[in-house]
């Protein structure tokens, strides 16, 4: 009976690998065409793999939490009603072909179970990737953030593999270095004083934890997969960027009153809500278009500036993670757009229904403080952008306007906008002009728009 190899597909831009979750189908089960069989995690999605045809699920080549490369095979299917009963022995003639994939799988297992000896970042500096697999094994055999950044890399894009990993490591004895690598951390004792000022400089890219006590009525609550992502890749972007914030407070009466007035006519026109989210990131593009230098992104000693413009929101899910959808081309959409896209891809982030593509390739970030009626806040970058604006409450606050009589003092709805940058690429005369001309474009608001 013919049978046919499940690769996993690839699920996105920039999506290399996924992590294995649950098998829903167990080996011997019948399945139909496009019925789920895995269910898989990459990044901050979840998601499943469906069976290419009917057939019977033969053999399973992964296992769950597993970190597979796209385009690996992950199982085998038996095509055909038949394939039940002939399954054993398509079952024992494919085993010597999927081991050689089989083998980076237990490898991975092993290595994931070794004392980590160094830590090692997803991104590096640079901003290139590392596997799961390759961090592993350079934690583990004490390979430091700089000493991988230096290796050239033979994966796609230039990506550090497992074997360029082992090939280095392979080489490091003849050299010390293999020993060295770890050692200056736990075992300073035998140098000399004289030598002792040198050393420090090596564990500052991993400085030691805190040690923490546990009382009796302390709970322990292990990380979700998600909290751990996104705790990495904070730590990630303070050490690569140094974060500066710009904060200005705009007058957002006229968009209060011209919201209240318009919302419900909206609604019935558009058969969507009319947030503040699509009038913040109307004004956001406008800007972006005004200062493309905040547009970029920084690889190594070169900037890249974007020629779209890719929004993303902060959305805060109801495990209390967040997650950042992408608004692609927003300046390329009218409010009426901006609304539907905004609720549309925040309904599918609190249900889990987003795609790997939808939460990439983000060249700017708002993120809405306000919602938690918070005034304002210093959000940290979201790698490899540049830059991200936090939007605060709206309150009403007496405020000096000008008329044509004079000042006067009138009651009027104001927020902060809080810009954090990153002050290699990003200078406060750029961050702070920015942030002022969102505000501007806030201000400047038509009380008569039509919607």
């Amino acid at each position: 009976m013919a049978q046919i190899e499940l690769l996993l597909p690839k699920m996105g831009e920039s999506v290399a690998e996924a992590t294995i979750i649950k098998w829903v189908k167990k080996e011997g089960d019948a399945v139909k065409a496009d019925e789920p069989i895995i269910e898989i995690a990459t990044d901050k999605v979840d998601s499943e793999v469906p069976a290419p045809e009917d057939g019977v699920l033969l053999k399973c080549l992964v296992k769950e939490g597993d970190v597979v490369q796209v385009g690996q095979p992950i199982a085998l299917i038996g095509l055909g009603d038949a394939a039940v009963d002939s399954s054993p022995k398509p079952s024992a003639a494919q085993v010597s072909e999927p081991a050689a994939p089989a083998a980076p799988v237990h490898v991975e297992a092993a290595v994931l179970a070794a004392p980590i000896a160094v830590e090692v970042l997803r991104e590096g500096p640079s901003g290139r990737f590392y596997s799961p697999l390759v961090r592993s094994i350079a934690s583990a055999e004490g390979v430091s953030m700089t000493e991988l950044e230096t290796l050239p890399g033979s994966g796609q894009g230039g990506r550090v593999t497992k074997q360029d990993v082992l090939d280095y490591i392979s080489k490091r004895p003849a050299n010390g270095q293999s020993s060295t690598a770890t050692k200056p951390v736990s075992a300073p004792a035998p140098a000399p004083a004289a030598q002792s000022a040198s050393v420090p400089p090596a564990p500052v890219r991993t400085p030691q934890r805190p040690s923490i006590s546990i009382g009796a009525q302390d709970e322990i609550i292990e990380m979700d997969r998600m909290r751990k992502i996104i705790a990495e890749h904070m730590v990630m972007s303070k050490q690569t960027s140094p974060h500066v914030t710009s904060y200005v407070e705009a007058d957002v009466t006229n968009i209060v009153l011209w919201r209240e007035k318009v919302k419900k006519g909206f609604e019935a026109k558009e058969k969507t809500k009319l947030t503040f989210t699509p009038i913040f990131i109307e004004a956001l593009a406008k800007a972006i278009k005004d200062f493309p230098m905040i547009n970029i992104s920084v690889d190594g000693d070169r900037i890249i500036r974007r020629g779209e413009i890719h929004i993303g929101m902060a959305a805060a899910l109801p495990s209390g993670n967040l997650i950042v959808p992408v608004i692609r081309n927003a300046d390329q959409l009218n409010l009426s757009g901006l609304a539907k896209r905004v609720n549309d891809l925040a309904e599918r982030a609190r249900s889990n229904k987003l795609s790997p593509d939808e939460i990439q390739g983000g060249t700017y970030t708002l993120t809405n403080v306000g919602t938690f009626g918070n005034v304002l806040g210093t959000p940290i970058i979201n790698q490899p952008q540049v830059a991200i604006m936090a939007v605060g409450a709206i309150r009403k606050k007496p405020a000096v306007i000008e008329t044509p009589a004079g000042d006067a003092i009138a009651i009027r709805h104001m927020m902060f906008l809080s810009h954090s940058y990153d002050h290699r690429v990003v200078d406060g005369a750029l961050g702070g002009s920015f942030v002022r001309r969102v505000a501007d474009y806030l201000e400047a608001w038509d009380p008569e728009r039509e919607i």
